[in-house]
């Protein structure tokens, strides 16, 4: 950390560790963790917390459409709009490094296996969102702002691997699953709540393609990093 940084230690899925990284601090950049979001809630306002930066996603709004037992993002987007803070929502769309995921398999096999392989999505560098929440942390002018963030190409899985293979120089071959196929890989691995959630955000890009927003390059002054960009940047992590 720079000089004059303060490191204040506490981690939100323990909540007793929270008053005492909360004392002193008026503005918070806040993971989403919707289990522990009221423990947060009461937290920061017991240690006058005016300001929260939400690191959402883009589901939110399609989240608040169905079953509240479903709700992630939604879940802390209400409580903190309800808790009376001053706020902005930061809604990124899938990040590019959830593909370091397929790492392992096109490694061993040369392949990549998931569902909705017509899902378009708009995968977004972790970079430019880091990026833009500096720009809004740093400023009072995105107050009340539910600020939709996207990488700049609208993509399919099997475009991100063509990508990826172009990237290391080996072909790299897309094996579509079926909804009960991607069920039965992913569920022993993060168990089926989580593996059903992430199936339903593949449904809903195969639904409701997604589309490039202009959030970045707006905020940032620059153009978003590309996937290909990325992959090249990043094609070690494919290769060995």
């Amino acid at each position: 950390m720079p000089d004059g940084v303060e490191v204040a230690r506490g981690y939100l899925g323990k909540p007793a560790t929270l008053p005492a990284a909360l004392a002193g601090v008026d503005t918070v950049y806040l993971a989403p963790l919707p289990a522990y979001v009221e423990d947060f809630v009461r937290c920061a306002q017991e240690a006058g917390v005016r300001r929260v930066v939400v690191l959402s996603g883009e589901p939110a709004d399609y989240e608040a459409q169905g079953d509240p037992s479903t709700w992630h993002y939604y879940r802390i987007e209400l409580a903190i709009e309800a808790a009376g803070f001053d706020w902005t929502f930061l809604r990124p769309g899938q990040f590019m490094n959830n593909t370091l995921d397929w790492a392992a398999s096109i490694k061993a096999e040369g392949v990549v296996r998931a569902p909705y392989a017509g899902a378009v999505q708009t995968p977004i560098d972790l970079g430019d969102i880091a990026a833009v929440a500096r720009v809004v942390l740093l400023s009072s002018n995105y107050s009340g702002q539910k600020l939709t963030m996207s990488g700049p190409d609208g993509l399919t899985a099997p475009e991100q691997v063509a990508c990826i293979s172009a990237a290391i120089g080996r072909d790299v071959r897309f094996e579509e699953l079926t909804p009960a196929g991607y069920l039965d890989l992913l569920a022993p691995v993060i168990g089926l709540e989580t593996a059903q959630w992430l199936l339903d955000g593949f449904r809903m890009m195969a639904e409701h393609p997604m589309k490039p927003e202009p959030t970045v390059p707006s905020l940032l002054g620059r153009p978003a990093v590309t996937y290909r960009e990325w992959a090249v940047a990043n094609a070690g992590a494919f290769l060995g």
